[in-house]
């Protein structure tokens, strides 16, 4: 990039492991979340409030326990998008989780994924490109709890997402 090109245009990208979600239930899908976990995404939503953060696009989960977390997180940050409920999302890859954020709209500056782990806290390590906050990344590789999430700064068009091409900007672990 020459001095007269413009700034990169920035992208912000969260990635949510659900909430607590209650130890057994109707089947694995149908999970609801445990009081706690409730209390967490509520709490995480305003988190993300705080920080400014509102997402253009919300990929999440078609378990139940994924789309009570964007609920409660929506509602309590005030966020009133529509979210892409995904079923792929419930036994992805990171690979998979890669190529639904390839195919976010142009126009999306923040692009929200709730999903589930081990997944989620994979593909958190391996969109990170070691530039971004030390502590943040410290932290997230310390463990990825219920309603852990990872803030990224992303400069590339979604289309061009890889791994190791993102920047680590936060990381909140769920208090469950």
């Amino acid at each position: 990039m020459t001095s007269s090109d413009p700034a990169p245009a920035r992208r912000r990208l969260v990635l949510v492991r659900h909430a607590k979600a209650e130890a057994w239930g109707e089947d694995d899908h149908a999970r609801l979340l445990t009081e706690k976990g409730r209390a967490d995404a509520s709490e995480a939503g305003r988190w993300l409030a705080e920080s400014g953060f509102v997402p253009d696009r919300a990929l999440v989960s078609s378990a139940t326990r994924a789309r009570e977390t964007w609920s409660l997180m929506s509602e309590a940050a005030g966020w009133e998008l529509a979210p892409v409920i995904e079923p792929a999302l419930f036994a992805a890859s990171p690979d998979t989780v890669l190529d639904l954020l390839r195919e976010a709209p142009a126009d999306a500056r923040s692009v929200m994924v709730v999903g589930h782990n081990p997944t989620i806290a994979y593909l958190a390590q391996l969109l990170d490109d070691g530039g971004g906050d030390a502590a943040a990344s410290a932290a997230m590789v310390g463990g990825y709890p219920p309603c852990a999430m990872t803030v990224f700064d992303v400069v590339d068009a979604w289309t061009d997402l890889e791994f190791a091409s993102a920047s680590l900007r936060a990381f909140r672990a769920g208090r469950s």
